[in-house]
């Protein structure tokens, strides 16, 4: 009875002999320990390829080997050792770490640090301070509630191995894959090896660089075999590419040695931002399948899937490449578990309008999306988020709550209540019908699989220590897995990470992550165990150095394809700056003559939107290369003619007519509606003349934000409404027909209750501190505005506000509206007019909520109208004498500016706004003129892409819809 040690380089056949030795014994019952649940299925297909049956032994982690050994008992799950480590950080009295036992995450760090002290064999005397504390009291907490957890379940295994005959019964044992064992896992070997014969795999060369991090595992080992030690020659020139050997033997090396040929067996890819990289990778791994390469002997490799997760499956998807990810995944990443957490965060936790209906639009609500977006725009529209708020509107217009919120709140006991929602949300998604079928619903089924177990978790510890609360619930689905694809999953692309491919054997290769700063990585210790608490505790709890065991990690991925390997890196972020190459990436590339290196090394730029067309790795993405090509003139012909001779001639036809911008509007009912037309607003005009392609979107299209927003827009209405209650109210609430200064503070206060009324009005639902912001912001502006009135000497007096002309709700004399001149009638509100008590003159006001005001150079220039066209409807159908009209800002420094008549208008405006009595009515006349003129482009449908100055201003928000080139 000893352990038997096979060592040796990548591809030396250790594992195969190690296979060899286990089918030999098969009548012995023999034990074989993988690395990984998904190495099981792996393992048996390649001993069922060996032999027709296997007709004895066993399979399995080493998980699966402790549970065998270790003695009866009720093992804490991991969603329970969570609960029982709350319940000891809340016991335990803590100095250093009491404040930051409160955050969300040192319950789960302490969880690691627990699991890693009970792999090491550590008790909690061996520890002091806060940590020695907290691992007592977790300890002791498990005691109370009559719980082992999975390590001292490992270690009574062991205990029970080293001290009762009948615990193990002669079975061979064959390990492989474990270069980093634990201290349980290790006294496993050492109790087996006393009983049993033990042989066990391990990928190491003496002197090497890259299994400098093997090195004390591999003595240890040595040790342990006591002489039996099979070290196996290298063969990987046997079965491997040329260059993948070279790359195998040379690695990390100070000599090189003599390069072969990479004759394409090793190839980097470089691409600019994760996408070009993965466009790269998803188009090489589309020819390989299409060439005869079985999609599950392709792997790609990642030194972390959580940030390659997203990337890659949009890459894939988009090609249709089927591909499996072997890791699991957090359940709130899978969409059945991202619906049934956003319903329980609002149903529970007060979560917003948002998660509900995240809910609601997914597949597993059971309602028709299109009833969905309809409430939804309609709850947005009004800014309302208050739960009460959303579901009294829901059920107005729905008819009926919703079932599923209904019965999660009137359940008592929140367990139940989310299996139902569980199997209520498949049956919605599924039906009853007929089983579910396709990569989806399989995924579905998934997460519904880990949904259910946990439940049955929190279940027997409601049993052991009282019932769970909904918060409960919620943080352990947050915290749960669902698992992943399994390993060389047929008909399907393996997506793994490093740890994972070290123990298969594939065709072909990438490996991902190879910039600086991604591989190596850095150290992710844990804030429990330092490197000082590791080494003062000794024994297997010290780690190799983290670049080191990377160097490891990188070397097998390296050596795990016999046909090609692809190294890939980002050279350049998703923004353009450029990232410097991994040293694992030097490394490599320094094995081989450099002008090799470059011949098979393929670039892809930030800026390559589409792919060569001979390249295009889909029919979608062909139709974009041949829309580009067709761009270019001299091109036109010939990638029409690969249009007709693929049958996408209406699909080109339609691409080149987004490169041809003809704004003009030409389709006869519209021509028809706008040539009708006979009444136009003042600001729709200006609007025209600011620019006709922004009129077309902002008034013809009319695009809106579904979410009503607190936004400039709000601020004026509300000002102006404000405004207009004051000054219109000031003669019968104070009997003054102005601001006076004896009556100042009398008219703030009056002056405040319309601001709150205009508030009070509004249709948009604000929380108090939207209310709080709007209504204080538009006091500070609107009492400076009340404040100069009082102090204002001029002899006119507010008289008349929102004058509406040309409209029917306009008085009758005003009904007409503005003649221009060929049927064209003009319509629009004066803010404010002021009159002068003595004569039939006045002047007009118009508010602007913002700091600027035009000067009456400004209002011809740049064709600003309202205050010309005013001052003709003051004339022509107020029926008094116009003086002068003005912008009045209600905030900055509130300095009005307009176009005055000399002589006649009140002083105190800004010099230049003071215009001889000839000139005044001549910029009115032209005004008038312009207004015309717009009128008609209007109704010819006469729509450019024509901004004042040539240029789009930056506030324009429509430039996205006109299509035009931003600087």
């Amino acid at each position: 009875m000893a352990l038997t040690l096979l060592v040796g380089p990548a591809n030396a056949g250790k594992v195969e002999r190690l296979l060899d030795r286990y089918l030999d014994v098969l009548d012995r019952e023999p034990v074989l320990i993988v690395p990984h649940g998904s190495d099981v299925v792996v393992r048996e297909r390649e001993l069922l390829a060996r032999r027709p049956a296997l007709l004895g032994g066993t399979i399995g982690t080493f998980d699966d080997l402790f549970r065998r050994l270790a003695p009866a008992g009720r093992t804490a799950t991991d969603a329970q050792q969570t609960f029982v480590l709350r319940r000891a950080v809340a016991r335990a009295r803590l100095n250093g770490l009491a404040p930051s036992a409160r955050s969300t995450g040192f319950v789960d760090a302490l969880r690691d640090a627990v699991r890693e002290l009970e792999g090491g064999l550590i008790e909690p005397a061996a520890l002091d301070g806060d940590l020695a504390a907290l691992y007592a009291a977790y300890r002791e907490e498990l005691d109370r509630l009559g719980l082992v957890d999975r390590g001292l379940r490992r270690a009574a295994a062991v205990e029970r191995l080293r001290s009762e005959f009948d615990a193990w019964h002669g079975e061979p044992v064959f390990a492989y894959g474990f270069e980093d064992l634990t201290a349980a896992e290790w006294a496993l070997l050492e109790a087996l090896a006393a009983r049993t014969d033990v042989t066990l795999s391990l990928p190491y060369e003496p002197g090497r660089a890259a299994f400098a991090a093997l090195r004390t595992t591999a003595e240890d080992l040595a040790a342990l075999a006591a002489g039996r030690v099979e070290e196996l020659a290298p063969r990987a020139a046997e079965i491997a590419h040329p260059a993948i050997a070279h790359v195998e033997r040379r690695l990390f090396e100070d000599d090189p040695g003599e390069a072969p040929a990479l004759e394409g067996g090793v190839r980097f890819f470089e691409g600019a931002g994760t996408r070009g990289a993965l466009e790269l990778v998803a188009e090489e791994v589309l020819d390989l399948v299409r060439g005869g390469t079985p999609p599950e002997r392709i792997a790609i490799v990642c030194p972390s899937l959580d940030r390659w997760r997203g990337p890659l499956e949009t890459a894939f998807a988009t090609l249709e490449l089927p591909y499996a990810i072997e890791a699991p995944q957090r359940l709130a990443q899978t969409p059945y578990g991202a619906a049934l957490l956003a319903l329980l965060r609002y149903a529970w936790l007060d979560a917003d309008r948002h998660a509900l209906f995240s809910y609601l639009r997914s597949p597993y609500s059971g309602l028709a999306r299109a009833n969905v977006d309809f409430v939804e725009g309609r709850l947005r529209g009004r800014a309302i988020t208050a739960a009460e708020r959303v579901e009294a509107e829901m059920e107005a217009l729905r008819g009926g709550p919703v079932p599923a919120l209904e019965a999660l709140r009137a359940g008592e006991a929140p367990v139940p209540a989310v299996r139902a929602l569980t199997e209520a949300m498949l049956r919605a998604a599924f039906g009853t019908e007929a089983p579910p079928v396709g990569e989806g619903p399989r995924g579905d089924l998934r997460a519904f699989e880990a949904v259910r177990r946990l439940l049955d978790e929190l279940d027997d510890w409601s049993g052991l220590a009282g019932p769970v609360s909904r918060e409960d619930v919620v943080a352990s689905l947050e915290r749960a897995t669902v698992r992943g694809a399994s390993a060389g999953d047929p008909g399907r692309v393996s997506v793994t990470d490093l740890s994972r491919v070290r123990t298969r054997r594939l065709d072909v290769v990438f490996v991902l992550g190879l910039e600086e700063g991604s591989l190596p990585r850095r150290g992710d210790g844990s804030p429990f165990l330092g490197d000082d608490v590791r080494r003062a505790l000794g024994g297997r709890l010290v780690r190799p150095e983290q670049a080191g065991r990377d160097r490891y990690l990188f070397y097998t991925a390296c050596t795990r394809p016999t046909r090609r390997l692809y190294l890939v890196r980002e050279a350049a972020t998703d923004e353009g700056s450029p990232r410097e190459p991994s040293p694992f990436w030097e490394g490599v590339a320094a094995l081989f003559p450099a002008e090799e290196v470059a011949r098979w090394t393929r670039r892809r730029a930030l800026s390559a939107l589409t792919w060569p067309l001979e390249s295009a790795p889909s029919e979608r993405e062909r139709l974009r290369s041949l829309a580009l090509l067709a761009a270019d003139e001299t091109e036109r012909e010939p990638a029409r003619a690969v249009a007709r001779a693929n049958g996408w001639e209406r699909r080109l036809e339609r691409a080149l007519s987004a490169f041809d911008r003809r704004t003009g509007l030409r389709h006869p009912l519209v021509l028809d509606q706008l040539g009708g037309r006979s009444l136009f607003n003042v600001t729709e005009l200006e609007r025209f003349a600011d620019c006709s392609s922004a009129w077309f979107f902002d008034r013809l299209i009319e695009p809106r934000t579904i979410d009503a927003q607190v936004d400039a827009r709000l601020r004026g209405s509300v000002a102006h409404t404000a405004l207009h209650r004051f000054f219109a109210g000031l003669p019968k609430e104070l009997g003054v027909d102005r601001v006076v200064p004896e009556r100042l503070e009398d008219a703030l206060a009056f002056l405040r209750r319309c601001l709150e009324q205009a508030v009070d009005g509004q249709r948009v639902e604000m929380t108090a501190m939207e209310r709080r912001e709007l209504t204080e912001g538009l006091w500070r502006d609107l009492e400076a505005v009340v404040r100069d009135e009082a102090a204002s000497e001029a002899p006119l007096v507010p008289r008349r506000f929102e004058v509406s002309f040309g409209s029917e709700r306009s008085a009758q004399e005003l009904q007409r509206g503005l003649e221009l001149g060929e049927g064209i009638v003009l319509s629009g509100k004066i803010d404010r007019i002021d009159v002068d008590p003595f004569s039939a003159r006045g002047m007009v006001q118009d508010y602007k909520a913002g700091k600027g005001a035009h000067s009456a150079t400004q209002i011809e220039k740049e064709l600003r109208l309202q205050i010309p066209l005013y001052m003709l409807v003051l004339r022509d159908l107020v029926g008094i004498e116009p003086i002068g009209g003005v912008y009045r800002p209600l905030a900055g420094d509130r300095k009005a500016r307009g176009l005055l008549r000399d002589g006649e208008a009140p002083e105190g405006y800004a010099p230049g706004d003071y215009v001889e009595e000839e000139a005044f009515w001549g910029q009115v006349e032209r005004s008038r003129e312009t207004a015309l003129r717009l009128a008609q482009r209007i109704r010819r449908g006469d729509v450019r892409h024509d901004p004042k100055g040539e240029d789009c201003p930056a506030w324009c928000d429509l430039w996205t819809m006109c299509r035009v080139r931003r600087a």
